[in-house]
Formats: C-alpha cells, structure tokens, sequence
C-alpha cells in the first residue's frame, strides 16, 4: 500500500452527497481526481518549458500531437502528394 497523510478537506454539500451515491470509497475518487489533475498540470509546465526553450508548436506538430492523442489522422503533406 502506498504511503499516505490524511488531510480534511471541506466540499460543498451537494458533491459530497453526489460523490457517496456514485462510491462507497470517496478518498480514492477525490485521489483520482487528484493524480489526473497533477498530471495535466504537469504536462502544461513541461510544454510551457518546452515552447520557452523551442518556440513555439507548428500548426503540424500540433495536427500530429492532435492525431496520436486522439486517434485521428488527418493526412499530411507528403501523404497527400503520394496519393
């Protein structure tokens, strides 16, 4: 088990009444929620740093981070002409 603190943390009402309807464990839903936050957050500061340090995206990084994230493909340039 990994280590953990115990915190008290205070919610409205409503969502702590809409957290026990959907969980019977609302510590391990609000860590979840927790860790995929950290992660977003954590992805933003390393592209801020990598944009610092690189410039900025292009227009086909992006299409092409676009495309393996979300499993579209839009084809590119040289797809295009070999077609």
């Amino acid at each position: 088990m990994a280590d953990t603190a115990r915190v008290t943390i205070t919610l409205p009402a409503k969502q702590v009444e809409a957290l026990k309807q959907i969980t019977d464990n609302v510590s391990g839903y609000v860590a979840d929620a927790v860790a995929r936050q950290l992660r977003r957050e954590f992805v933003a500061q390393e592209l801020a740093r990598y944009q610092e340090e690189y410039g900025a995206f292009t227009e086909e990084e992006l299409a092409q981070a676009e495309a393996e994230i979300f499993g579209t493909s839009k084809p590119n340039d040289t797809e295009a002409k070999a077609a």
